[in-house]
């Protein structure tokens, strides 16, 4: 196969006797297409999540075209089969280009082909202009008649504009993005679910239902609607945020300066004032001390995240007409779902420690066999869900929220990507759960961003790694503290129920200790020495459920 960028083209390999315009309608190119051309070129993908399976086989199981004056494309939608009997659908959208105007990187090329004797590159239309035009031209005039299984759709807080410019956004390895006009983000989904993608109803929902203000606000979209009501999505367009980066770049920043005020102001972390995991802090009466540590503005800003989150949930429970969006009480079938996700989870992380204790040492090595001596208590405390005594709701959620999902731009926070857990279906992803779920994931990224600034600047401190951490346990706490505060005060104040403090308290621990025992996995299997940060985070929850 030749992927020189503009080479001569050569007789290809793939022969085709059917025309462009009918090649998904010819059993030839179907077959050569699936079995041949796309494996080569999709395993070589960053988008492409099956790489740690064994793929058996690619059916094609939907395609529709969608044309503009001069060209054809198709959008493809493929089923990947794996040997371990799962399977993943994926998003390809198609050109078949001749002699290219444009210049095309080797990575756009899918493979070199004919049909009826005219040799041409397939590629990945999202690479051609044309397609990107066309996509955006269609989505601002939804209006107009197109074919009848694609909808696309443009958002009524929108006036329709003219294509001025496309370009590719950086970054990303799931998704590909597009900016336009240099104001609107296009995101477009590689991996698709037969269903309705997360980000896509709550963004949807958050602009035009509850009008949050602090995400990118919904423009329009791209579904593919099937015979039995089901509904894929492949895109969504989104305000594009002038941002200063994410909030956990923004963190490392501050945490960096405060662990250096240790050294520089003579602080011994043994006389720093200590408070109880979950206690309440307002900023006022934070002790001196600790403001003398950590500076003043790394709580501001952590209230404001805890203000902006709080809005979220508001929001997302806000609805009582839409029943995705009503909030509603606990119950049996939850309780059952519940603890049988988190046992199969727990018993495939015990598994991977139980595998992986020749990587640990010192500390890492001590905690990990203190949490296998408490197996039987973690599970327990898994299983001890108990949903009669449940007073709160739950609501729809973020379902994957961390610094990392949120930008900072002019003082203020952005909340993005709403699609869910990785590992989780999208069935799973869309069940409504406690909005404290969130708020536990977020904790758990601060204690990331505590442990990443020792970690990632080992010489730059004085203190050895132990004051350091000791200093940063504290901190942690008071983050905690602020940004309950701010949380729980909005929320209450809103009349979002999320229980008293006793239920407060036990659902952030049965949420922080999921968070932290699904990071167990990732951390063994590919950064052991951070392994040291959900096993104390597992160790400090077990501790603090004792008081």
């Amino acid at each position: 196969m030749t992927s020189q960028n503009n080479a001569e083209l050569e007789t290809s390999d793939f022969q085709f006797k059917c025309e462009w315009k009918n090649a998904f309608e010819d059993p030839d190119f179907i077959k050569a297409f699936s079995t041949e051309i796309l494996e080569d070129y999709i395993l070589k993908k960053r988008w492409y999540a099956g790489k740690s399976s064994t793929l058996k086989y690619i059916e094609v199981v939907d395609y529709f075209q969608i044309k503009s004056s001069k060209k054809i494309f198709y959008g493809v939608l493929i089923e990947i089969n794996f040997s371990e009997a799962f399977f993943q659908d994926y998003f390809i959208p198609l050109s078949f280009v001749e002699k290219p105007k444009e210049k095309l990187e080797t990575g756009t090329i899918i493979t070199q082909l004919a049909f009826q004797g005219k040799e041409g590159f397939l590629i990945d239309a999202i690479h051609i202009e044309e397609f990107r035009k066309l996509v955006f031209d269609r989505m601002m005039n939804y209006g107009e008649a197109s074919n009848p299984k694609t909808l696309f759709h443009r958002s009524e807080t929108v006036d329709p504009v003219k294509y001025e410019s496309s370009k590719f956004m950086g970054g990303e390895q799931s998704n590909t993005s597009i900016i336009y006009n240099d104001k609107y983000v296009m995101k477009f989904f590689r991996r698709i679910y037969t269903s309705k993608n997360p980000d896509y109803e709550i963004i949807r929902f958050l602009t035009e239902k509850s009008h949050f203000q602090n995400i990118p606000g919904y423009v329009g979209s791209i579904n593919i609607a099937f015979d039995n009501d089901e509904t894929v999505t492949l895109g969504l367009m989104q305000d594009l945020i002038e941002n200063d980066g994410d909030a956990w770049k923004y963190m490392l920043q501050e945490l960096k300066t405060v662990f250096q005020n240790l050294e520089k102001k003579k602080i011994s972390p043994t006389k720093l004032p200590n408070i109880n995991l979950y206690q309440r802090q307002p900023i006022h009466s934070i002790p001196p001390e600790i403001i003398d540590f950590a500076g003043l503005n790394i709580f501001l800003k952590i209230s404001r995240l805890g203000l902006r989150t709080a809005e979220m949930h508001v929001a997302l429970g806000s609805d009582m007409q839409d029943t995705s969006f009503t909030p509603t009480k606990y119950n049996g079938d939850y309780a059952v779902w519940l603890k049988n996700r988190l046992i199969y989870m727990f018993q495939n992380r015990l598994n991977t420690i139980e595998n992986n204790m020749h990587k640990l040492e010192g500390e890492a090595l001590k905690l990990a066999k203190e949490f296998l001596d408490r197996k039987k208590e973690i599970r327990e405390h898994f299983l001890n869900f108990n949903w009669t005594k449940m007073k709160s709701e739950r609501i729809r959620i973020h379902g994957d929220y961390h610094l990392g999902q949120v930008l900072v731009s002019n003082d203020d926070f952005y909340l993005l990507d709403f699609e869910g857990e990785p590992e989780s279906t999208i069935q799973d992803r869309k069940v409504k759960q406690p909005p404290l779920k969130d708020v536990a994931g977020m904790f758990r990224s601060f204690h990331y961003a505590i442990y990443s600034t020792v970690f990632n600047n080992d010489g730059d401190f004085k203190q050895n790694q132990e004051d350091l951490f000791q200093a940063g346990e504290i901190l942690y706490k008071y983050m905690i503290g602020v940004f309950l505060e701010t949380y729980v005060s909005k929320v209450q104040s809103e009349n979002l129920n999320i229980g008293y403090k006793q239920e407060i308290e036990f659902l952030l621990d049965y949420c922080m200790l999921e968070k932290a025992v699904y990071e167990l996995g990732y951390e063994l299997n590919s950064r052991p020495r951070w392994t040291i940060i959900p096993l104390r985070g597992i160790a400090s929850i077990l501790k603090n459920k004792k008081h």
